[in-house]
């Protein structure tokens, strides 16, 4: 695949075409997604749920994201690579953000940072891209402020946080963000985003009216038994592997696994 940039996402956003984006977080799956074809890929703080056990994002650490971005390069390393900024990586300060987003480019060979939050961030955005960090903007549901929000809920249903949203959206884009995901917002909001915009959205739970879609690839595959509403599933994976792993262990315990062709002489 030619290698996917800035320019690209705003190329196919003017000429119509949707964006594919997907979420990876180690060299394999990474290498698969770019044998499908997917246009660019998240290292998303949901590694904290589908890799490192935990109930939500908020304990992943700068170094787990370096270590996973670093390894989804290594997999894929024509890719255009998103590295998701952790749960105060960048809420404390501007200057440790600053060099928190300069670690995470410098020392993983990500292509960009992504950030939560709106207007109240679009100061640090425009700060991160006059210093050359290219930034994706993400709005509606947040996941770092679940314990703030009581839960993961759709955002914008009543007019005043529809407003919100627009006015969020508006104010990453004049700070210089090059996209924005749009997490389960309503439909009809996704679109009027999509509309005003001049930068590509990319939805989860948004519509399909938005310029692309991001969704988790082990919701896509099937990996763990969580299933929400915004993904499908293309795949049962997870089964898969459990009875392959069935298997397995069957033959060791019945001796019919090694066999010679499986042995050296």
């Amino acid at each position: 695949m030619k290698k996917v940039t800035v320019s690209t996402l705003f190329k196919r956003k003017a000429a119509g075409e949707k964006l594919v984006m997907c979420t990876a977080y180690d060299a394999i799956q990474s290498r698969i997604c770019m044998a499908a074809g997917i246009d660019f890929m998240l290292v998303g703080d949901s590694v904290g749920m589908t890799q490192l056990g935990y109930d939500n994002t908020l304990p992943v650490t700068m170094q787990d994201m370096l270590a996973h971005t670093a390894a989804v390069r290594r997999g894929a390393p024509e890719a255009f690579i998103v590295f998701d900024m952790p749960f105060m990586s960048y809420q404390e300060s501007d200057a440790d953000a600053m060099h928190n987003a300069g670690i995470a480019l410098k020392t993983t060979g990500a292509d960009a940072v992504k950030l939560e939050g709106g207007a109240e961030y679009a100061p640090l955005v425009k700060k991160m891209t006059g210093a050359g960090i290219p930034v994706m903007g993400h709005i509606g549901l947040m996941p770092q402020r679940v314990q703030v929000a009581g839960g993961y809920k759709v955002v914008g249903r009543d007019e005043a946080g529809a407003e919100m949203v627009l006015r969020d959206a508006l104010a990453l884009q004049e700070a210089g963000a090059f996209a924005i995901v749009l997490e389960c917002i309503p439909e009809a909001l996704g679109e009027k985003v999509t509309q005003a915009l001049d930068i590509p959205t990319i939805g989860i739970g948004s519509g399909k009216s938005c310029s692309g879609q991001v969704q988790v690839i082990t919701d896509l595959l099937g990996m763990m038994d969580f299933k929400p509403r915004h993904a499908k599933r293309y795949a049962e994976v997870g089964s898969i592997m459990t009875e392959a792993l069935k298997s397995y262990a069957d033959e060791v315990r019945n001796g019919s696994f090694p066999t010679a062709e499986n042995s050296f002489q």
